[in-house]
C-alpha cells in the first residue's frame, strides 16, 4: 500500500503547515459525495489516530484511514498551476471514472 506526493505537492503542504503554525501532516480521505460517488477530502493533522496508515514523501507525512486506503492505494497527490487556477490533482489508479471537475470519482 502506498500514497505519494510530488515535490510540488510536498512544498505546498509544508508552506501551508508553516503558515498555519501547527500540524504534523496531511490527512487524505474519501467521503461519499460528488457526481461520481466519492470525493477526496484533505485536512491538516494535529494528532495521530492509532488506526491511520502513515506515508512520508519529501519530508511530508500523509495519513489515511483504513476505509479510505483501499480506494486510495497507489494514489499520487500533485499540486498544479493551470493558468490562474491552482490546486491539488489526484492521480488515483483505482478510479474507474472521474467527474468533469476532477474532484469526485467512481471505483
Amino acid at each position: 500500500m502506498s500514497i505519494s506526493l510530488t515535490p510540488a505537492a510536498a512544498r505546498h503542504v509544508e508552506k501551508s503547515i508553516a503558515r498555519r503554525g501547527s500540524g504534523i501532516g496531511l490527512r487524505l480521505a474519501v467521503k461519499t459525495s460528488g457526481c461520481s460517488g466519492y470525493a477526496y477530502a484533505l485536512e491538516f493533522v494535529d494528532t495521530l489516530s492509532a488506526e491511520d496508515a502513515c506515508f512520508e514523501n519529501h519530508g511530508v507525512k500523509v495519513f489515511v484511514d483504513p476505509r479510505s486506503l483501499a480506494m486510495l492505494d497507489g494514489t499520487e497527490l500533485d499540486f498544479v498551476r493551470e493558468g490562474l487556477n491552482e490546486g491539488f490533482k489526484f492521480n488515483n489508479p483505482n478510479a474507474k471514472a472521474n467527474c468533469g471537475c476532477g474532484e469526485s470519482f467512481a471505483v
